[in-house]
């Protein structure tokens, strides 16, 4: 269905209507080095490295800056990307967010998929939280070198249990929004 707006003369005039949006192409970070994150993903993670990019050109803002644009590859196609800008400055947290809150989560197959890549990952002396429970669906938590937290799960619902979680779903959020209106006016 299209969508309606107002021009600048007050005329309605029309929108294009939204295209499918299929999924993730990638997902894109700033990394500290393109040598050491390729080993995280590549030989930790068992992501492929899948595509690089060198420039001095940014092509989005034609702002000079030399890089390296890795991409690593999911089964599914889409991708984790990172830029090396050649100064070995990792990415900064954000100074106003938690460290739990930014985060990647990727899916495994399984739960006992789950607790190998566990497993494997402390055996490369990277520390791992969980695996923790969130009724529908199992994950892992940990940082990859460039200080990213990344959660691994795997999924316990069925797609019809799932469909089943979304009834009422904007009665709740439209609940959470009044709550937290309260909440920020009492302050």
């Amino acid at each position: 269905m299209d969508s309606v707006t107002t021009t600048q003369i007050g005329l309605p005039a029309a929108l294009p209507a939204s295209v499918p949006v299929h999924g993730l192409h990638h997902f894109a970070y700033r990394c500290r080095d393109a040598e050491e994150t390729r080993h995280f993903y590549e030989d930790i993670l068992g992501l492929p490295l899948f595509h690089y990019i060198r420039s001095d050109i940014v092509p989005s803002t034609g702002e000079y800056c030399p890089y390296v644009h890795i991409f690593f590859r999911m089964t599914d196609g889409s991708c984790l990307a990172f830029f090396d800008l050649g100064d070995d400055v990792a990415p900064a947290p954000s100074p106003n967010t938690p460290a739990w809150v930014n985060h990647i989560a990727l899916r495994v197959d399984t739960v006992e998929q789950l607790e190998a890549m566990k497993a494997r990952l402390e055996a490369h002396g990277i520390e791992v939280l969980g695996v923790t429970d969130h009724r529908v669906f199992k994950s892992i938590y940990f940082f990859d070198p460039n200080g990213i937290r990344l959660e691994l799960c795997a999924q316990l619902a069925s797609n019809s249990q799932m469909f089943a979680e979304q009834k009422g779903i904007r009665d709740k959020l439209a609940a959470w929004s009044k709550e937290k209106a309260e909440r920020l006016a009492s302050k």
